[in-house]
C-alpha cells in the first residue's frame, strides 16, 4: 500500500516533467513581421493549387513569403525549404526563384522558375519570375517571350504588358542599330540577322521590311527583298518608296505589266517626276513586249526590211500618222499574212511609204539609204505642217554629197534628212545611198524624228 501510494503521489510531477521535456524539444516558431512596405513590390506571389489549400508547405510557402516582403531572407529561405519537402508544390520552387532574384542572383533564380513551369506552363508567378531573370541576364528577347505568356495567362497584368512594349522597342532600337552598323561595314549577312530580330520584337513595323529588302537587293536575293517590300507596302498604304523597289524589281525581271501598276500606284499616292517618268518609260516597255518577236529583233538586224521600217514609223511616231491621212484606200496586194501589215496599210495611207505601181509593197524587200531619206523628209513635211509660223532649218536645204548629184530623184530628201540631224553624213561628204540600213541606225533616225515633233509641238502651243 505504501508503495502505490508514493507512486500515485509521484504521478503529476513525471507528467509535468514530461510536459516540460516536450515543450522543450518542439521549435518555437518565429512570429511573422508586419509588413506595411513591400520590399519587392515587383514580384507576384505564387498561387497556391487548390490540392494544397490549408496545408502545411501552403502555410510555410504564405510565412515565407512575408518574410521576403520584410527583407528577411534567411527565415524566407527556412519556410520555402520547408514548403519544398512536398515535391508535387510547385509555388516553392517560385517562391524560391525569387528569394534568388532579391539576393541580385538571376542565374539561379532561373533554374527555380524553369521547374515550376515543368509542372506548370501557365503559371503567372513563375514566368514573370522568369522574364525578370532572363532580363536581368541581358536576355531581352527571352525576356518579351516569358512577360508575352504571363499577359497571356492572365490579360490583367497591364503593367507587365506595358513592360513587354518598352522591352520591344527598346529591342528594335538595339537591332536596327546593329543592322545599319553592319550595312554600312558591308557586312549584310550580320544586318539580315539584326533586321530578322527586330522584326521578331515588332512584326508590324513597315520600315524594317523595307530597309530589310534594300539589304536582300544588295546581297542579289530579289525574291527575298520582293517579298519584305511587299510585307511593307501592306503594313504601310502610302509607303511610295516600297511600291516603287517592287516596281524596279519587277522591271528588271520584264514583268512590265506588274511593275506599271506598282509605279502608278506609288505615283497615285505621292506624285514624283522621276517615279512617273519610269512610268512612261515601262509603259512602253510593256507596248514593245507585246509586239510581235520581229519588231522586238530589228535592233539587233544588220539590215531591215520594209516591214520593218514601217513597223518602226508605226509604232514610234503613231501620231505623226494619224494627223491627216493622205489617202484612205490604198491597194497593198503582197502583205495579208504579214507580222507588220497593219503598220505597214498606216504608213502607206499616210504616203510615208508607198507601195510599188504593181500594188506591191515588197514587205521582205531590203531598205537601202537612201529609201529611209525619203521617209524621213516625208515624216518632216508632217512635222513641219504642225508649226505652220516657223520655217525649218532643213527647208530648202542643198547639201553637196560626193556620190549623190543634186539631179539624182533621192537627192532633196537625203539632203533634208541630213540637214535635220535624223541622218548622217558618211566620211568625205559621201551619202552612201545604196548602203543597206541597219537596225540600231534606223531607231536612231526614228527616235531623232520622235525628239524633233516633240520639240515642234512644244514650239507650236
Amino acid at each position: 500500500m505504501f508503495a502505490i501510494s508514493a507512486c500515485s503521489a509521484c504521478y503529476p510531477i513525471v507528467l509535468a516533467l514530461l510536459l516540460l521535456s516536450s515543450a522543450c524539444a518542439r521549435p518555437k516558431a518565429i512570429p511573422l513581421p508586419i509588413v506595411t512596405t513591400p520590399r519587392f513590390p515587383d514580384f507576384i506571389q505564387p498561387r497556391v493549387p487548390d490540392d494544397f489549400t490549408g496545408t502545411a508547405p501552403a502555410i510555410n510557402a504564405s510565412r515565407g513569403w512575408t518574410f521576403l516582403q520584410a527583407g528577411d531572407l534567411k527565415n524566407a529561405e527556412h519556410e520555402f525549404a520547408a514548403a519544398l519537402t512536398a515535391p508535387a508544390f510547385y509555388p516553392a520552387e517560385t517562391s524560391l526563384g525569387y528569394l534568388e532574384l532579391a539576393k541580385k542572383d538571376p542565374r539561379s533564380a532561373l533554374p527555380h522558375f524553369d521547374r515550376a513551369l515543368e509542372r506548370e506552363p501557365r503559371d503567372v508567378s513563375a514566368l514573370v519570375g522568369r522574364g525578370q531573370s532572363l532580363l536581368a541576364m541581358n536576355r531581352d528577347s527571352d525576356a518579351v517571350a516569358a512577360y508575352e505568356a504571363a499577359v497571356a495567362a492572365d490579360a490583367s497584368l497591364a503593367d507587365i504588358r506595358q513592360r513587354v512594349e518598352v522591352l520591344k522597342f527598346r529591342l528594335v532600337e538595339q537591332s536596327v542599330a546593329r543592322a545599319r552598323q553592319a550595312a554600312r561595314a558591308g557586312r549584310l549577312d550580320d544586318a539580315t540577322q539584326a533586321y530578322a530580330a527586330a522584326i521578331a520584337a515588332s512584326p508590324e513595323s513597315p520600315f524594317l521590311y523595307r530597309e530589310l529588302g534594300a539589304i536582300e537587293r544588295r546581297k542579289g536575293n530579289l525574291d527575298a527583298a520582293l517579298e519584305h517590300y511587299r510585307k511593307a507596302a501592306a503594313l504601310d498604304a502610302p509607303d511610295a518608296e516600297s511600291l516603287v523597289q517592287i516596281g524596279d524589281i519587277l522591271e528588271s525581271r520584264g514583268d512590265f505589266e506588274a511593275a506599271v501598276k506598282a509605279y502608278s500606284d506609288s505615283v497615285a499616292i505621292e506624285p514624283n517626276a522621276a517615279v512617273e517618268k519610269r512610268l512612261d518609260d515601262t509603259r512602253e516597255k510593256l507596248a514593245v513586249a507585246r509586239l510581235p518577236a520581229e519588231y522586238r529583233a530589228i535592233d539587233q538586224a544588220p539590215q531591215i526590211t520594209r516591214a520593218d521600217l514601217a513597223a518602226l514609223i508605226g509604232v514610234r511616231l503613231s501620231p505623226l500618222l494619224q494627223a491627216g491621212r493622205s489617202r484612205d484606200g490604198v491597194l497593198i496586194t503582197d502583205v495579208r499574212n504579214n507580222w507588220a501589215a497593219a503598220w505597214i496599210v498606216a504608213v502607206a495611207r499616210a504616203g510615208v511609204m508607198e507601195p510599188f505601181a504593181n500594188h506591191a509593197f515588197q514587205p521582205r524587200a531590203i531598205v537601202r539609204r537612201t529609201d529611209l531619206a525619203q521617209a524621213v523628209a516625208r515624216l518632216l513635211v508632217r512635222i513641219a505642217a504642225k508649226s505652220p509660223g516657223q520655217k525649218p532649218a532643213w527647208d530648202g536645204a542643198r547639201l553637196k554629197f560626193a556620190d549623190l548629184s543634186q539631179g539624182h530623184i533621192a537627192y532633196p530628201a537625203a539632203s533634208a534628212a541630213v540637214a535635220s540631224g535624223v541622218m548622217k553624213m558618211g566620211a568625205e561628204n559621201t551619202f552612201q545611198p545604196s548602203r543597206p540600213v541597219t537596225g540600231a541606225e534606223s531607231i536612231d533616225a526614228i527616235d531623232k524624228l520622235a525628239a524633233i515633233a516633240q520639240l515642234g509641238a512644244r514650239a507650236g502651243r
